[in-house]
């Protein structure tokens, strides 16, 4: 029980360090936005609607989107470049920073200590376990590849 509360303990100040971090960053790039020649798309009223939407529904996306992957980082430069006021976002990166935490610390730990003993006791099927997910993994990569390439049909179609 000890690992895993030091261990979920440093993965919370990773995640509030990363993530406020991002936070900071979509600020300071919607400052700047602001001040460049995009200030007149900014300023419209559909824009100033989706930031107002943002600063006031947006806390709870910003929780939610610890628990979900590849989504957090969009959220939270989000959050900083429409200008989340501070009292809305630091109660969901809290809340959704400790939740983060110790989901990665439980599951994370768990499948480290299965791997460990996976290898340790039968080292040919722990070989053979990474080589397997290895392979998929770059078969999707390939797969999702080939289909966001045009095909030479698609390539002659445009160009007649």
């Amino acid at each position: 029980m000890d690992k895993i509360a030091l261990t979920a303990g440093a993965l919370y100040v990773i995640v509030l360090l990363r993530a406020g971090g991002t936070f900071a960053v979509g600020w300071l790039a919607g400052a700047g936005a602001r001040r460049s020649r995009f200030s007149g798309r900014i300023s419209s009223a559909k824009f100033q609607r989706a930031e107002r939407a943002i600063q006031r529904w947006g806390a709870p996306v910003v929780a939610v989107s610890f628990l979900t992957v590849g989504f957090q980082t969009a959220a939270n430069f989000l959050a900083g470049s429409m200008r989340m006021p501070l009292p809305r976002y630091l109660p969901a990166l809290f809340v959704g920073g400790a939740a983060w935490a110790l989901v990665y610390a439980t599951a994370g730990l768990g499948v480290l200590e299965v791997l460990g003993r996976l290898f340790a006791e039968q080292t040919a099927v722990g070989v053979s376990a990474v080589v397997v997910l290895l392979l998929a993994l770059c078969g999707v990569v390939v797969y999702r590849r080939r289909k966001a390439a045009p095909s030479s049909a698609d390539v002659a179609a445009d160009e007649a």
